[in-house]
């Protein structure tokens, strides 16, 4: 299960945080993905992280400006949540945002969605003044 939380509103140049909250499997094993799709636009990956050892990716259009992180927790084979900070927004990141989630024997991908299994529910992020 994944359920996603903390989008909202914010002017140009302002921040947000998300957070992916991860359950239901062995989540040690997994990639969770970031992506986003705005209306009329294909979904697009914004970045990953292997719950296994933190390892994250960046599409260039995010790069510098979002950091992708996870918590560490004693009991991290069932449980995790992760973050995305973003910063520096711009009315561009306008979208719906989705955590999901892929094994890891797939790889780091962030061009095709289709590889991953689990998908939250989506969150809206709004940017504009």
């Amino acid at each position: 299960q994944l359920v996603e939380s903390g989008g909202g509103w914010v002017q140009p140049g302002g921040s947000l945080r998300l957070s992916c909250a991860v359950s239901g499997f062995n989540v040690n094993t997994y990639i969770i993905g970031w992506f986003r799709q705005a209306p009329g636009k294909e979904r697009e990956g914004v970045s990953c992280i292997s719950l296994r050892d933190g390892r994250t990716r960046y599409a260039d259009s995010v790069k510098g400006r979002f950091t992708l992180s996870r918590d560490n927790p004693i009991n991290a084979m069932y449980i995790n949540t992760v973050y995305l900070e973003m910063n520096s927004l711009k009315p561009e990141d306008t979208a719906v945002y989705f955590c999901a989630a892929e094994h890891e024997a797939k790889g780091m991908t962030l061009a095709y969605p289709d590889e991953y299994d689990y998908w939250g529910q989506g969150t809206q992020v709004t940017v504009s003044s």
